[in-house]
């Protein structure tokens, strides 16, 4: 069992570790805390290092979470045999330099400063996604809905269909995750769908390969290019920084978001 953790004390991850051992699993923890309840209760314990993370809606411990999580899953890949050498050094390559990428994608606030004050007072928004950005989408509304108190939902790109869609109309925004993979053409279709029910979209997509003929999209984003399963690390960035503007426009204390606490130390 693989149990993460930043502070090292959330309740109900602490619940899932000890009866996981009460079971006989093995468990692996990835905190930030040393000394922390779960790196005392877990057989290993991988270490983010990122410092103190003040911040209630955290941000860089998010994006170490999914670093060590990719350094364990390249560790396990090897070690089990099911990932050669050459795939092993290209993502390996990749996650080492990614950092760099981050700084860039770091690059687009003024943008998504200037887009906050647009959607600043929109009433509701939908993050969608496919594959590994389904996640990233998840995070994007859940860090819009923490610090501005915006509605806020993340879905599965395929899901549309069956309900969500219903949701769209000219005042609620779509934020696509459109960057290069495996299954953008399905989500270049998603995004059509989504602009001819006349809902704003705002497209986060590679640099240099904005797929969509003119008049779909409302807004363009664009982030490195990076390897597919390491492009979360990069993709997050321009949402978190989204959430945070549109916050400030809203006047909303990001640092102390009204009724969130820093630990959740109660199930």
């Amino acid at each position: 069992m693989v149990a993460i953790s930043q502070s090292g004390e959330t309740a109900d991850t602490m619940a899932a570790v000890r009866e996981a051992r009460r079971q006989g699993a093995t468990v692996i923890a990835v905190t930030n805390v040393v000394g922390s309840a779960l790196s005392m209760e877990a057989d290993g314990v991988i270490y983010m290092q990122s410092g103190p993370e003040i911040s209630v809606a955290a941000t860089k411990t998010m994006l170490n979470q999914i670093a060590c999580g990719m350094l364990l899953a390249l560790r396990l890949g090897q070690a089990r045999g099911v990932l050669d050498d050459e795939e092993h050094r290209r993502l390996a390559t990749a996650l080492t330099e990614s950092p760099a990428l981050v700084e860039r994608a770091l690059l687009l606030e003024p943008q998504l400063a200037e887009m906050a004050q647009r959607y600043a007072h929109t009433r509701s928004a939908m993050f969608i996604g496919r594959g590994i950005n389904f996640p990233v989408a998840l995070e994007g509304a859940m860090k819009l809905k923490e610090i501005s108190y915006i509605h806020a939902e993340g879905y599965a790109a395929g899901e549309l269909k069956h309900g969500p869609i219903a949701l769209l109309d000219p005042d609620v925004p779509v934020v696509a995750l459109a960057t290069r993979s495996r299954t953008l053409p399905k989500i270049v279709s998603n995004i059509q769908e989504v602009s001819s029910r006349d809902a704003p979209v705002i497209a986060v997509v590679t640099e240099g390969e904005n797929p969509f003929d003119a008049g779909f999209v409302r807004d363009l984003v664009e982030v490195p290019l990076i390897e597919e399963l390491i492009s979360p690390l990069v993709n997050i960035v321009p949402l978190q920084l989204f959430a945070y503007h549109v916050a400030v426009e809203r006047g909303c204390d990001v640092d102390q978001p009204r009724n969130l606490a820093k630990s959740v130390t109660v199930e």
